[in-house]
């Protein structure tokens, strides 16, 4: 190895160093700042904060008014609304159902968002302030979990699990219905970005195939997007840190107090 590649070497070492001594940690804390931000915007205590449920009421908005509602969200849960739709092909004919607290509907999509941020948390709170990292590959480690958790918690909100219509119609959130709907009429409420929103699905037999129209309203929900914004934020410079980590992870000699490597396959 020549003079010029020992000084390229020992300055990629040097800075491999000061990456895994200096940044790291102040980074790792920076990203659980901006998680813990995205914490206090959901309407529900979480790791730690004990405040009480959020209480906010929205009224959605539909094409046409075909489809009328007003909800009372509280934390994870939908505690009471009003819903009114009017029948497809019968346009004379509208249905009307409630939601009321003794039987709130549900939204898994909230609460699983929020478990996978806390793991997020977790995953930081689980490395020792103090620990010297040795490797990139041990920091990289760390960052998949944290970006895996980070990624699930965001996609639990802008993408909703697909459900058939029968999946639907048996679900436990359909008792929360009074009066209950027509075995022919289904309803489901689901996060969709920063948008609660609201379908209305009505089944029709015909030669013994069951197909389905659909109709919608939505309403926008602030927190949501709130959250959305701090959780890209946290994905952007988590992965900034990872792509920074990756690119010593390409040099195997790379380790805390290791000699001059060999650099760029050159010895």
């Amino acid at each position: 190895m020549s003079d010029n590649e020992k000084e390229e070497a020992r300055n990629l070492q040097m800075e491999f160093e000061w990456v895994l001594h200096d940044e790291i940690h102040p980074c790792l804390q920076q990203l659980r700042s901006i998680l813990t931000e995205c914490c206090s915007r959901f309407p529900m205590a979480l790791f730690g904060n004990d405040q009480q449920c959020k209480v906010d009421r929205f009224v959605f908005s539909s094409p046409h008014d075909q489809v009328k509602c007003v909800v009372v969200l509280t934390g994870d849960s939908i505690t009471n609304a009003e819903v009114t739709f009017k029948v497809q092909r019968q346009q004379n004919v509208s249905m009307r159902t409630s939601i009321q607290n003794d039987h709130p509907w549900k939204l898994q999509q909230i609460q699983d968002a929020a478990n996978h941020l806390q793991q997020a948390i977790a995953h930081i709170d689980n490395v020792d302030r103090n620990y010297l990292f040795k490797t990139s590959e041990e920091v990289l480690h760390i960052l998949a979990n944290i970006l895996g958790c980070l990624q699930r918690s965001r996609s639990s909100l802008i993408v909703p699990k697909k459900k058939t219509i029968d999946d639907l119609m048996k679900s436990r959130n359909m008792k929360s219905l009074n009066p209950n709907l027509p075995e022919n009429l289904a309803i489901s409420f689901y996060i969709q970005s920063y948008k609660l929103i609201l379908a209305v699905y009505q089944l029709e037999s015909t030669h013994g195939n069951v197909k389905y129209e659909s109709q919608q309203a939505e309403c926008n929900v602030p927190w949501l997007n709130d959250a959305l914004i701090l959780l890209t934020i946290a994905l952007q410079l988590c992965q900034r840190l990872k792509d920074k980590i990756s690119v010593f992870s390409q040099y195997k000699d790379f380790t805390v107090g290791s000699r001059v490597p060999s650099v760029m396959g050159l010895n």
